[in-house]
């Protein structure tokens, strides 16, 4: 039985991740947290921490850890605080991977690397060059690059997956947010947002995806963006919230230039792009690749987020 190495395995998508591994992979498990599903190393993720103990006899790393993107970051120079996390400290786990003779490397990036809005333009494509424009993306995109140049210089295979937003059973922010709004039959001013599209992919789709690339031959080496396949705009996302929780869909019909003015006016320009914009993946390369398609419908994951976000 081969065994893997799983960073951020307490996380939204490391938990989903080894609740379908265990029995099929042994695990070692890296990070704060313990855990009765693997072998637990106790470390932080940074750029002096030594791992060859959690790296001993592993196969592939799976790394899902990171500084995670936050709103309204308060930190003095966010930049260096993600960089400290998501590039220094992906970068010598990588090292040290490789030192240890770990065969594969996979990395679960983001597609903030290629941008923030897809908004009258093409859909993003794991061909695009990195265009990253917050603090978050920019240290995704870097160690995105170190470690394909580790990968060239070592021989150890890297796996880079880009998702948009994951949701599912256990989603927290804004999504979840929304959805308890939807599930309570509150008025949402989102009737008329339905000519924007926006990616999304279920926390199942992604795992799945995650699944095929510890061992596919043909993953070695490449960027894969994820995604349901099903592209939603706003307003059809509120609708399906709506009919996953048997509830009424109570949207009002705000036209979408006042979202855009409001946000202009109050200096939250980004916040109404999410509403009002598109952000679409291109996913050909990926079910191309590795002859992968997204197992499990928007229908599926929606209810299992439904599930969830109505219990709190």
């Amino acid at each position: 039985m081969k065994r893997l190495l799983i960073t951020g395995y307490s996380g939204f998508v490391g938990s989903n991740l080894i609740e379908q591994l265990k029995g099929t992979y042994q695990l070692n498990l890296l990070g704060r947290k313990k855990s009765n599903l693997g072998t637990v190393y106790i470390n932080e993720l940074d750029s002096i921490s030594l791992y060859s103990e959690s790296l001993e006899g592993v196969d592939a790393v799976i790394h899902c850890a990171a500084r995670v993107h936050i709103m309204d970051d308060v930190a003095n120079d966010p930049l260096n605080e993600f960089r400290a996390v998501n590039t220094e400290g992906t970068l010598n786990l990588a090292k040290q991977a490789a030192q240890a003779g770990v065969k594969r490397f996979i990395f679960l990036s983001s597609i903030k690397v290629n941008g923030e809005s897809t908004s009258e333009k093409a859909a993003f494509t794991a061909h695009d060059q990195p265009a990253a424009e917050d603090p978050y993306g920019i240290s995704k995109a870097e160690a995105e690059q170190q470690l394909l140049e580790l990968g060239n210089e070592t021989g150890m295979e890297v796996v880079i997956i880009r998702p948009p937003l994951v949701y599912g059973e256990g989603v927290k922010a804004n999504f979840a947010s929304l959805m308890r709004f939807v599930g309570k039959g509150l008025p949402l001013p989102f009737r008329a947002i339905k000519n924007n599209k926006r990616s999304l992919v279920s926390v199942y789709n992604l795992v799945d995806l995650i699944k095929v690339c510890i061992e596919h031959p043909k993953a070695a080496n490449q960027i894969f963006l994820a995604s349901d396949d099903h592209d939603l705009s706003t307003a059809q996302m509120v609708a399906l919230m709506a009919e996953v929780q048997s509830k009424k869909n109570v949207a009002l019909p705000i036209p979408v230039w006042f979202f855009k003015l409001v946000g202009k006016s109050l200096n939250k320009n980004d916040v109404s792009d999410r509403l009002t914009g598109s952000l679409q993946l291109d996913i050909s390369h990926t079910k191309n690749t590795l002859g992968w398609k997204p197992p499990y419908s928007v229908d599926h994951g929606f209810k299992l987020a439904a599930k969830k976000s109505s219990t709190k």
